[in-house]
């Protein structure tokens, strides 16, 4: 009798390791589908499928080109209009530029360029120049003048005109 007890305890322990492998095999098979269809409805297509994914990584990574600056040491200082009374306004610059040559040229022809910024800072209006705007209005117009320089020379043009320190009073 023991003999029967045995064999009959076996295919029990057979019947719930088999159980136990294929519920594995299905949560893992609804783990990697649940994977698949997010990439696939998320990202327009599987990785590696299609033949235009390499090309427009490859754009993606050439069209970034990270920025560099260059710092105008000598702040511009000059007056500014008010009313009835003499202002200063004292600013210290950095020009940004994705292309290096446009930066090396600028620094070039920096004493050109300082010369129109302090013109273009002593037309600016007082009470502009305490609020933001006329702040961002300032930094637009210093663009132009600078980007103007570099274009009248055939160099590149500059990204931004970025305050490092401003200060009127």
């Amino acid at each position: 009798m023991a003999e029967n007890n045995a064999s009959e305890t076996a295919p029990a322990k057979k019947g719930k390791l088999k159980l136990i492998i294929m519920l594995m095999v299905v949560v893992i098979l609804a783990i990697v589908l649940s994977v698949v269809g997010t990439l696939w409805f998320l990202g327009g297509g599987l990785p590696g499928m299609g033949e235009d994914d390499g090309e427009t990584v490859e754009a993606a990574e050439e069209s970034f080109a990270p920025s560099t600056y260059v710092l105008i040491d000598k702040a511009l200082v000059t007056t500014v209009q008010a009313q009835g009374r003499q202002r200063y306004a004292q600013v210290f610059l950095a020009l940004e530029a994705t292309d290096p040559q446009a930066l090396s040229a600028a620094q070039l022809h920096l004493p050109l360029i300082r010369s129109q910024l302090v013109m273009v800072l002593g037309n600016s209006q007082f009470n502009d120049l305490q609020t933001p705007e006329g702040r961002r209005g300032l930094a637009e117009r210093m663009l132009m003048t600078v980007n103007q320089v570099l274009e009248q020379e055939g160099e590149p043009a500059v990204k931004r005109v970025l305050f490092r320190n401003f200060v009127v009073q």
